[in-house]
C-alpha cells in the first residue's frame, strides 16, 4: 500500500489559486481548505499534521513515519484494518505519506460519501488504540520498509549519506524512514506521547477538494472535528539551524550492486519563506534551465548532446517548499569508459561557464512558457490541488503566498537567476557524492 511509502513531493510550481477557494478555521483551531470543483461527483479530503520526521524528539528516528503506519490500526469505533476496508468497500481509496515537515492522510471517494470519510478521518485523530502486539508486528514491518526501500538500494544508500553530511545541525539530516538501531528501540509509550501530542485540531489542516460547497464543508468539519478537543503545549517548530559551512564534504559510497557509476552534488539552499518567494523563484528556474527540460536543458546539451560527450544522463532539482533551508541538487551520470572525475570536471565547467554568460534567452523565455503551462495543467487535477495547498500551508506559507507564487515566478530576471547561482552553488555548503562499485579485492 502506498501509505508504507515514504515521499517528499517536488513540484515545479504551485498553481495559481482559484476563484473557488475557501478557507476558514474552526474554534478549535483546525484550518479547513475547501476547493470547489463540481466537474465530477467526487471528492478528496487530505488530513495535514504541521510535524513530521525533523521535529521527533532526539533519540526517536522514524517515529513520524511509524506512527503513520500505526494510524491504520484500530480505534475505539474502528477495528485494525477497517478504515481501509471500509473506504475501498465505498469504491474510494486512501493514503497517508511522511516528510520531513509533515505528515498527510487522505481518502478519494464520492462526494456523497465525505460525510463518512470525516467521521472515520476525526475518530482516529483523538481516539486511536494501540495494542503491543499491534506496535510490535508494525515495527517489524518499518524495519523490513527500511531494508526494501533504503538498505537493498546503493542510490538510496548514497543519498542517506550525503544528507547526514550536508546538514551539520538540522534534523533533515536524519532520514524519514529512521536510522535502523533507533527504528529498534521504538515502542508503544514514545508513539503513543507524540501522537497525544500532535494529532489534534490545533496542529492540523483539512483540506477538501471536489463536488462540494463551502458551506456544506463546514458544517460537516463543525460535526466531526469541531468537538475534538486541542492539544496544550504543542511546540513552536524551532529547530537547530545550520552554523555556517565553511568547508565541501566529499565522499564515496562503493557497494558491489552498483552498475552504473554516478556523480551527485547537493548544495545547501533557501526555502520559500512567507512574504519572501524571490530566491526561492530564482532556484526553481534555476533547476528547470540547467537541468529539469530534458535534452534541451544546458547541462543536457554541454554533457550529453555536445561534441565531446561524457554522460548519458544529467539533471538538476530544487523543491523549496520545506519550513527550513533545504537542497538543490545536481546528477551526472558518465558515458562508459569516462571517468567519474571526468564527469564532474565537465559538470562544474558547465555551471563556470553558465554564471559567467547568463541563460540563453531563448532556453530562459521556453521555461517560463513551460512553467506557466504546468500551472494551467495543475489546475485541472483537483487531488493535485488539494496536495499543494495542504503542503503549502503546513511548511508555514500561507494563502497569501500560494496566490503570489505563480506571479513571483514570472517576475525572475535572467540577472536573478545569475545572482542565486552564485550565491548558491558554493562548494563551501556542498557535498559532493561518488556512487562506485567496489574495487577487486575489497571487502
Amino acid at each position: 500500500m502506498f501509505h508504507r511509502v515514504l515521499v517528499a513531493g517536488l513540484l515545479l510550481a504551485g498553481p495559481s489559486l482559484a476563484d473557488d477557494v475557501t478557507t476558514f478555521r474552526l474554534e478549535n483551531g483546525m484550518d479547513v481548505v475547501v476547493i470547489e470543483d463540481h466537474r465530477a461527483p467526487a471528492v478528496t479530503q487530505m488530513v495535514w499534521y504541521r510535524v513530521g520526521a525533523a521535529d521527533e524528539p532526539p533519540g526517536h528516528s522514524g517515529i513520524a513515519h511509524f506512527l503513520e503506519h500505526l494510524m491504520f490500526k484500530g480505534t475505539d469505533d474502528l477495528a485494525p484494518g477497517e478504515f481501509s476496508a471500509t473506504v475501498e468497500a465505498q469504491g474510494g481509496d486512501d493514503n497517508a505519506f511522511t516528510s520531513w515537515d509533515y505528515t498527510a492522510y487522505f481518502q478519494r471517494v464520492a462526494a456523497d460519501r465525505l460525510d463518512l470519510m470525516m467521521k472515520m478521518e476525526a475518530d482516529r485523530m483523538r481516539d486511536l488504540q494501540l495494542l503491543e502486539d499491534d506496535v510490535v508486528t508494525e515495527r517489524a514491518v518499518i524495519i523490513e520498509e527500511r531494508k526494501q526501500r533504503t538498505d537493498s538500494s546503493p542510490g538510496a544508500l548514497l543519498n542517506e549519506q550525503m544528507r547526514a553530511a550536508q546538514f551539520l545541525n538540522h534534523p533533515y539530516g536524519i532520514p524519514i524512514i529512521g536510522w535502523k538501531h533507533e527504528m529498534e528501540m521504538l515502542d508503544r509509550t514514545a508513539a503513543l506521547d507524540y501522537y497525544r501530542l500532535y494529532y489534534a485540531p490545533n496542529n492540523a489542516i483539512l483540506v477538501v477538494a471536489g463536488d462540494v460547497t463551502p458551506d456544506a464543508v463546514r458544517k460537516l468539519a463543525e460535526t466531526h472535528y469541531g468537538p475534538l478537543q486541542p492539544s496544550a503545549g504543542i511546540p513552536p517548530r524551532l529547530r537547530p539551524s545550520e552554523p555556517p559551512q565553511l568547508a565541501e564534504r566529499r565522499l564515496i559510497y562503493r557497494d558491489a550492486r552498483v552498475s552504473e557509476p554516478y556523480v551527485q552534488r547537493t548544495y545547501l539552499a533557501p526555502e520559500r519563506d512567507p512574504g519572501d518567494q524571490q530566491k526561492a523563484a530564482a532556484l526553481t528556474m534555476l533547476a528547470a534551465l540547467l537541468g529539469g527540460s530534458g535534452q534541451t536543458s544546458v547541462l543536457a546539451r554541454a554533457l550529453q548532446f555536445g561534441p565531446d560527450p561524457v554522460a548519458v544522463y544529467s539533471s538538476a532539482y530544487y523543491d523549496g517548499t520545506s519550513v527550513d533551508d533545504g537542497t538543490f541538487g545536481l546528477v551526472v551520470v558518465p558515458m562508459p569508459g569516462k571517468t567519474l572525475d571526468q564527469a564532474e570536471a565537465a559538470m562544474d565547467k558547465v555551471l563556470a561557464d553558465f554564471i559567467a554568460t547568463g541563460p540563453d534567452q531563448a532556453d530562459f523565455d521556453r521555461i517560463k512558457t513551460q512553467i506557466r503551462a504546468e500551472q494551467i495543467y495543475a489546475r485541472d487535477n483537483v487531488g493535485g490541488l488539494a496536495r499543494s495547498y495542504g503542503e503549502a500551508l503546513a511548511v508555514g506559507l500561507g494563502i497569501d503566498d500560494i496566490k503570489a507564487w505563480p506571479s513571483v515566478l514570472d517576475a525572475v530576471t535572467r540577472d536573478q537567476v545569475v545572482e542565486v547561482a552564485k550565491e548558491v552553488l558554493d562548494r563551501r555548503r556542498a557535498v559532493t557524492g561518488w556512487l562506485m562499485p567496489e574495487e577487486e579485492g575489497t571487502q
